[in-house]
């Protein structure tokens, strides 16, 4: 009979959380849904874990991320006890912030490349969200000691390079965020790394090619959030950070972190949400135009109302309206119209902070308002989920008929999208038209019908 032997290292730190065996099987359980897992451990498991059994790989990495968030400090599998899996010591590639971003995203890109499950299963960290917020110097100039291609870069090749991330951007917003990935981090990979680790012409020239890279890796990080990988689409946010304080170009880094507040909020990870957005806005401030500013006063607000304070979260909003109707013809960076022009994302961001402060009325009118101003053939994911945003504030205040019709306008924009996010509003749509369908309303039963054909295509 082979004897385990205890592992007194998880023991302690399951103590230092001050949760039951019970609290950490639920918030292992917690993490494994997050990444699209269904487990059932309980009490039992954890108890089998701390006597010496071991769990299965992607088990011991849910652990980890639940202890981890609960003790506020990254801890891997290994930290407490337990054996690392063949990609074990990938784990945390993009949770940290190193001296050169590209050490972490070139073995990023290697294992998305080769379709590694891990990385595209890994679950949002808590920890992580913090990193900026410590990290507020701007990052070493490492031209010293960059490898050299004998290349002379100028502003001509930043362009390029500009126009390549647009065209993707463009097609990701038609199409959804699983067209182009692979070709996207290609080029970022084959291209755009050795563009940044040669020789410039001019300072300026160097920095405007690092925030052009920082955006190609924020779209990834928006490609892995419409497929539902959280945990990639923060590593992804990270790394774009820190090549956007390594840039020094005013306010991109506050850009992304003002995008590590949106995806917290969304993913109802309040811890740092409010630090972000707030930091975010802080390091612009001043520093950009009206219209940008706008959009990081909106997601301030947004925060400011997911904390209770009405008073301030309306008069944030308010300030962001006003800065757009003030500055209309602004020139706005390349980095700040990753979701296109200013307005109808202040807009939808407006919504809501409405629909936080159950202010149905001008929540539905301003995701209304959001899709009828994006540019007409552009964006069709975001103004299908403005539409179905509305759609769902039009049922809470009791206009089913019209809110079945904007759903059915969210439709017609979602033909040819890829997207995650688009079908689980069709499933959400679903749940919320169940009891008018049963009911035999005429409209629930036809968008209904509509719906699954939608699902099964």
């Amino acid at each position: 009979m082979t004897t385990r032997t205890p592992n007194q290292t998880l023991k302690d730190h399951v103590a230092e959380s001050g949760w039951t065996y019970e609290g950490v099987a639920k918030a292992v359980r917690v993490v494994a849904a997050e990444c699209g897992a269904t487990l059932r451990t309980n009490k039992s498991a954890v108890e089998h874990w701390i006597a010496g059994s071991t769990p299965r790989p992607e088990t011991a990495r849910y652990l980890a991320v639940a202890l981890s968030r609960r003790l506020g400090r990254l801890i891997s599998p290994a930290d407490i006890g337990l054996p690392e899996d063949a990609d074990g010591e990938h784990d945390n590639i993009g949770l940290s912030l190193g001296t050169d971003p590209l050490d972490a995203l070139l073995p990023m890109w290697r294992c998305e490349l080769d379709r590694r499950r891990f990385l595209t299963t890994s679950a949002y960290s808590v920890a992580t969200a913090a990193l900026p917020l410590s990290h507020l110097a701007e990052i070493a100039d490492r031209t010293a000691a960059a490898a050299r291609t004998g290349q002379s870069i100028g502003m001509a090749e930043v362009a390029a390079v500009r126009d390549m991330i647009r065209m993707f951007s463009d097609m990701d917003e038609r199409h959804g965020g699983r067209h182009g990935r692979s070709a996207l981090v290609t080029y970022l990979r084959d291209d755009v790394a050795p563009l940044c680790r040669g020789r410039f012409r001019t300072d300026e020239a160097r920095r405007q090619m690092l925030s052009a890279a920082s955006r190609g890796v924020h779209l990834l990080g928006w490609k892995s959030y419409d497929a539902g990988q959280q945990g990639l689409a923060q590593r992804y946010y990270l790394q774009s950070y820190a090549l956007a304080a390594e840039s020094g170009i005013p306010g991109h880094d506050g850009f992304v972190m003002r995008t590590m507040a949106m995806q917290g909020l969304k993913l109802h990870r309040p811890e740092h949400c409010q630090g972000l957005a707030e930091t975010g806005l802080n390091r612009a401030k001043g520093k950009v135009d009206a219209q940008t500013e706008a959009l990081f006063r909106v997601v301030h607000a947004h925060t400011l109302a997911k904390s209770g304070l009405r008073r301030a979260a309306l008069a944030e909003a308010k300030q962001a309206q006003a800065l757009l109707a003030g500055a209309p013809g602004d020139d706005v960076p390349f980095w700040a119209l990753a979701w296109g022009p200013p307005a109808p994302s202040v807009y939808s961001r407006t919504a809501k902070v409405h629909e936080t402060l159950e202010d149905h009325r001008n929540a539905a009118d301003e995701y209304a308002r959001a899709a009828a101003t994006r540019p007409a053939g552009t964006y069709a994911r975001i103004v299908a989920l403005d539409l179905v945003a509305g759609a769902e504030m039009q049922l809470k205040r009791g206009s089913i008929e019209q809110a079945c019709a904007t759903w059915g306008q969210a439709m017609d924009h979602m033909d040819g999208v890829h997207s995650v996010r688009t079908r689980k509003a069709v499933k959400s749509m679903r749940t919320d038209l169940a009891p008018f369908r049963t009911r035999g309303l005429r409209c629930a039963v036809d968008l209904d019908e509509r719906a699954i054909e939608f699902l099964a295509a």
